[in-house]
């Protein structure tokens, strides 16, 4: 996106400016790397984007600092990353220069790409102000049989998985399974949503 497009930081959901304010982004790095060193894996997200579509195109939608997007693309997978922030843009570039980054809301998004998957990882539905326009944009981008899967916690004030489920059938999508973890953990009603829709064409059930 040319510079004089960016998005104004301002415009941002109030939920995530409030919660950026809070947050050191270099320490919020460094939690997922503490992860990995205690053990515990850090990369759920990319071990269930691998199991439903293999090394294909995948959109990292509200992409962060780059977390999920370059490990996929370590794997192997032609990833982009998109997200309106531009400081967590900015960190992404800094770690991964030569990946592609967008800094655009994916309500406004408008890549001549189509990907295999989109993935929604770190609470992108529940901290977006038009949920229904970044489900569109999403859907938007997703070839015949593509897959949109989202992780996002469930709590008072925020979407419920029903409301999701009704944003996705709106915008043409399927649904496909839904679990309480990365893992694929069956659902259970708690408090962590991990929820797979489909845009119907060729291979839009494929799970692994």
């Amino acid at each position: 996106m040319p510079e004089d497009q960016q998005p104004d930081p301002g415009n941002l959901p109030t939920d995530w400016s409030s919660w950026k304010d809070r947050v050191d982004l270099t320490a919020y790095d460094a939690r997922w790397a503490a992860m990995a060193e205690a053990g515990q894996n850090p990369h759920g997200e990319a071990d269930l984007v691998q199991e439903l579509v293999g090394g294909d195109r995948v959109l990292d939608g509200g992409c962060g600092t780059g977390r999920v997007a370059i490990e996929l693309a370590r794997r192997g997978f032609a990833v982009i990353g998109a997200d309106p922030d531009p400081d967590m843009i900015d960190a992404a570039r800094a770690k991964a220069p030569t990946l592609r980054w967008e800094t655009a809301g994916l309500e406004e998004l408008d890549l001549a790409d189509r990907f295999d998957l989109v993935v929604l990882a770190g609470n992108v539905i529940p901290y977006a102000t038009d949920r229904v326009g970044v489900v569109t944009g999403c859907a938007r981008h997703l070839r015949p049989g593509g897959l949109l899967l989202a992780g996002f916690a469930v709590r008072p004030g925020w979407p419920s998985p029903d409301d999701y489920d009704a944003w996705c059938a709106a915008a043409g999508l399927a649904p496909v399974e839904r679990w309480s973890t990365w893992d694929r953990d069956p659902w259970d009603d708690g408090g962590y949503a991990v929820v797979l829709h489909a845009r119907p064409g060729p291979g839009a059930a494929r799970q692994a």
